[in-house]
């Protein structure tokens, strides 16, 4: 008895790697419908013309600690700031960035 129950138990498990490995336990966004609506918000929002800086980014650096190195706190909402980064930079996720490159931060100085 004690052997089936072990075979019970070890199938359940291979059976719960095989579940997990193909159909998954997390949900999954779609990308694509959610690029499609911040690039029809970018549009819009691109006609207002955000005020912006460029900078190159450094080894650790993220978009809310580049705009508080500029500002010295952070001045609008966390939202905020991705939203005009995002917007400032098309086709571009703000969790994405890559040390380097040289991107367009929003500048909320008066």
């Amino acid at each position: 008895m004690k052997r089936f129950s072990t075979i019970l138990i070890g199938l359940f498990l291979l059976y719960i790697i095989y579940y997990d490995f193909q159909i998954g336990t997390l949900p999954v966004t779609n990308k694509t419908s959610t690029a499609q609506v911040v690039a029809s918000t970018s549009i819009d929002k691109q006609q207002t013309k955000i005020p912006s800086f460029e900078m190159t980014v450094k080894q650790g650096d993220t978009v809310l600690s580049i705009i508080e190195k500029h500002h010295g706190t952070l001045p609008v909402s966390i939202e905020q700031v991705i939203e005009d980064f995002e917007t400032l930079n098309p086709k571009m996720d703000a969790e994405e960035i890559m040390i380097g490159k040289k991107y367009t931060f929003p500048n909320y100085n008066p």
